[in-house]
């Protein structure tokens, strides 16, 4: 009897070997591209640029509305006798103003989240081939990024020996800042 259950366990362990053999173990890390772009300098430097289009972009809707409000106070103030076509005339100005208003807002919008894709597009894709590449010199099969876009976790629970963001970080010639402390509770 006892010779039969060392035959199994002996077995049981060839097998687990074999399975082992024909299956290796799959390393899974993740890091947060949010934090890494964070900590990029060239990164500071293209929120600074998006910044200041955003700015130009809202002082020149600002002049366009302010233009605007300007004429409808002055077509608001016309006095009752004013002849009709005159009236026709500025409400005609006053719907080209607004439908240019509109059109701005709307080429604004465009224009600033183009300059976002072409600032940003060449950073994700120098930090996606640093993700790569630690990944591959670190032997891991899967990298996960834990934020989704609407900002919910994609994982539920992550060991932090398994977060290589800081790896990246080193990869992209750039030394992570020290973490900042959690604040305390009174």
């Amino acid at each position: 009897m006892r010779t039969l259950l060392v035959a199994l366990f002996c077995g049981f362990m060839i097998t687990a070997q074999a399975q082992t053999t024909d299956h290796p173990v799959q390393k899974i890390g993740y890091a947060e591209s949010d934090y890494i772009l964070s900590q990029l300098p060239e990164f500071k430097k293209i929120d600074s640029e998006l910044k200041t289009h955003g700015s130009q972009l809202e002082n020149q809707m600002k002049a366009k509305y302010d233009d605007y409000q300007t004429k409808l106070k002055a077509y608001q103030g016309m006095p009752a006798t004013t002849p009709d076509a005159i009236r026709a005339d500025k409400e005609r100005e006053l719907a080209a103003l607004q439908e240019n208003i509109q059109k701005f807002q709307q080429d604004a919008q465009s224009s600033y989240q183009k300059k976002q894709a072409d600032l940003m597009d060449p950073i994700y894709k120098k930090i996606g081939k640093a993700i790569e590449d630690v990944a591959k010199e670190n032997g891991f099969s899967f990298i996960i990024n834990p934020q989704l876009a609407n900002g919910g976790d994609i994982l539920l629970f992550s060991d932090e020996k398994f977060n290589i963001s800081d790896l990246v970080l080193k990869k992209l010639g750039v030394t992570p800042a020290p973490p900042t402390p959690a604040p305390t509770k009174p």
